[in-house]
């Protein structure tokens, strides 16, 4: 890992390190049915949120993982997290993620913080391959994915539980070169 954090900027974005001063929009998001509804984490308080800050911060500490909050140009509107984790250098590959907004989707923000992340990932972190992981149903999810150029590679039936019920995963895939 580096040791500054890596600031990325597109033409419509910039994607900084997340700071204290994001946990209510943090907590918007994952408190937001919308996003929630295929996403692994949700809260219920403002101040619950604050365990999510920690991982955020505590991936860059060690070495597993980064994630940037996803921000217009000029940093004025926050659209949401996207990041890297499960960062394994010794196998030249990490999972990537990241959740918006719901007032900001549908307006090509995703793919463009994905190929910011995705060129710090191959070309600066020298990995060589990210995987995505898709809860079976999310269909934007894997449209939005598939159009960057993952592949799906097969799907993991009945691998988790969420709700008390058991949830199928795809998993998607990019290899660098």
């Amino acid at each position: 890992m580096t040791t500054s954090f890596p600031t990325l900027k597109t033409e419509r974005l910039l994607l900084r390190q997340i700071t204290s001063e994001d946990q209510p929009l943090v907590f918007k998001g994952l408190s937001h049915p919308e996003v929630i509804k295929y996403y692994e984490v949700s809260y219920l308080t403002l101040e619950a949120t604050k365990e999510q800050m920690d991982w955020y911060t505590g991936l860059e500490k060690d070495g597993t993982g980064l994630f940037w909050a996803i921000c217009s140009a000029d940093n004025s509107t926050f659209y949401g997290v996207g990041g890297i984790y499960d960062l394994s250098q010794v196998h030249k590959k990490a999972e990537i993620g990241f959740w918006l907004l719901p007032e900001y989707w549908g307006r090509g923000y995703m793919q463009e913080a994905f190929g910011a992340m995705e060129a710090y990932c191959f070309n600066t972190l020298k990995l060589h391959r990210l995987e995505g992981y898709v809860e079976a149903g999310n269909d934007k999810c894997v449209s939005a994915i598939t159009k960057v150029g993952y592949e799906l590679e097969g799907t993991m039936r009945d691998s988790e539980m969420k709700n008390g019920q058991f949830i199928s995963v795809h998993i998607f895939a990019k290899v660098h070169g």
